[in-house]
């Protein structure tokens, strides 16, 4: 048996509602959102994008999204081109959210110089 492919998209930074590069994934969005958690831990890159490392005991907030049925797949190759040519090399990675669902979410690959986010949100950093 295969196991099915996560249908939401769990955001923590420039593509959440209200920051830069919403609009690049608002298209492909059938919901409004649900705000959750997931075990990580959020920097600032300097460059104005946050990176997450998932894993551990701190929190990283967020909105997770389900994508359209018909454009999900075409919404997964662009941003997963487009998260892996920003600094730092993101890749796509299946994870879980504190609220229990099952979630693609981009994390850091390496080579920036980070800072952490002691709050988990790109909204509420200082």
């Amino acid at each position: 048996m295969t196991e099915r492919e996560p249908e939401r998209l769990f955001v923590y930074g420039t593509l959440r509602p209200g920051d830069c590069r919403w609009e690049l994934l608002e298209p492909y969005v059938s919901d409004s959102g649900v705000e959750d958690t997931v075990a990580g831990t959020l920097y600032d890159t300097g460059l104005d994008y946050p990176a997450a490392v998932f894993g551990g005991s701190s929190l990283i907030r967020g909105i997770h999204f389900r994508l359209l049925d018909a454009t999900r797949d075409e919404a997964l190759r662009e941003l997963d081109i487009v998260e892996d040519t920003v600094d730092g090399l993101y890749r796509r990675v299946r994870i879980t959210t504190s609220g229990g669902a099952e979630v693609w979410a981009y994390e850091y690959g390496a080579g920036l110089n980070l800072t952490v986010i002691p709050s988990g949100d790109w909204f509420a950093r200082a």
